[in-house]
């Protein structure tokens, strides 16, 4: 295999056969459950319940959050010859996600995920496992692109050299910033070529100021900052009115955050796709990312299409149908 190409998978396909392709993202991380974050300095910790390893980064459970919802989902990243590649290989096998992978001689992706017993995150990664020049290759991109009907990129460096192909393919794209502070060149581009932008607000210093400008200088229809258990906040252009979505409360107690975000990109994007409004579309988002919230780190789970409607369903019955 030369391993400067992409290697397919063996899913016959006719035009237009993808809903979503994801791009980036693809990694592995070690589950660390911690006492405390910050994580006092001591010579040592016990760590129960232990620490794991298991494939799963920001692409791979958008891409696993869109699956279990019914979207046909494909998923398009560089991984390499090595441990951690056979683990996001066989993730992706075992949930039934189509996979194109370009090979990455520097290796696949990889973090330590720091969790606290309220379920906060810290993440350590590994900046070895990648380089500036990495690219996947843009008939890749076109072709799968022109199979698709979306794409959402994720925020890594082969794929902020494919947003003019993407861009050039004509599908919608969308992004997630995740904890931009704002000023950081390197977001820029995500921001302002996607229709949909998704941030968390959590390093902003004037979270609506961030989301206006990003409404009033890029292409986004919407531009979705979220806040954990604050809600998240909604905006339709740089002077349409900022609408706060409220927080739903999780069916189960709150483990992880890991994969919240995720979940609600991959909740909105099912509910967007089908044309809803941009407000129920918050609503099928914001239901995800709270199942999201009941699942540890250590196991990839994501909320099914049945369970999600249900749940959408008996809360907009509960508000009266809002």
């Amino acid at each position: 295999m030369d391993h400067d190409d992409a290697d397919h998978d063996d899913t016959d396909c006719d035009d237009s056969d993808i809903d979503v392709l994801v791009l980036g993202g693809a990694g592995v991380d070690t589950i660390v459950y911690v006492p405390e974050l910050p994580l006092p300095y001591a010579d040592s910790h016990m760590i129960r319940p232990g620490i794991e390893t298991r494939a799963g980064q920001t692409g791979d459970f958008v891409a696993l959050g869109l699956h279990r919802l019914g979207l046909r989902t494909h998923h398009l990243d560089m991984l390499g010859a090595d441990p951690e590649g056979d683990l996001v290989r066989a993730f992706h096998r075992d949930q039934g996600i189509p996979l194109t992978e370009v090979r990455q001689p520097a290796g696949t992706k990889r973090a330590v995920n720091l969790v606290g017993p309220d379920g906060r995150r810290l993440s350590l990664y590994d900046a070895t496992r990648g380089h500036d020049d990495d690219r996947l290759p843009p008939q890749t991109v076109k072709a799968l692109a022109a199979r698709s009907g979306h794409a959402h990129v994720s925020l890594t460096q082969p794929c902020a050299h494919a947003l003019p192909e993407l861009r050039d393919s004509g599908v919608t794209l969308s992004t997630d910033l995740h904890d931009w502070d704002g000023r950081a060149a390197y977001h820029e581009p995500f921001a302002l070529a996607a229709d949909l932008v998704f941030l968390s607000t959590s390093n902003l210093d004037d979270p609506e100021g961030t989301l206006r400008d990003i409404a009033a200088r890029g292409r986004a229809s919407a531009v979705i900052g979220t806040s954990g258990a604050a809600g998240a906040h909604l905006l339709t252009g740089p002077e349409a009115e900022l609408v706060h979505i409220p927080a739903v409360s999780p069916p189960a107690p709150v483990v992880d955050s890991n994969g919240a975000g995720d979940a609600f990109v991959a909740g909105f994007l099912y509910a967007w796709l089908s044309g809803a409004p941009v407000l129920t579309c918050a609503l099928y988002g914001s239901v995800a990312g709270a199942y999201a919230c009941t699942v540890p780190s250590t196991r990839a789970d994501a909320i099914g299409r049945d369970a999600l409607l249900a749940e959408v369903a008996r809360l907009r019955g509960a508000s009266g149908g809002h």
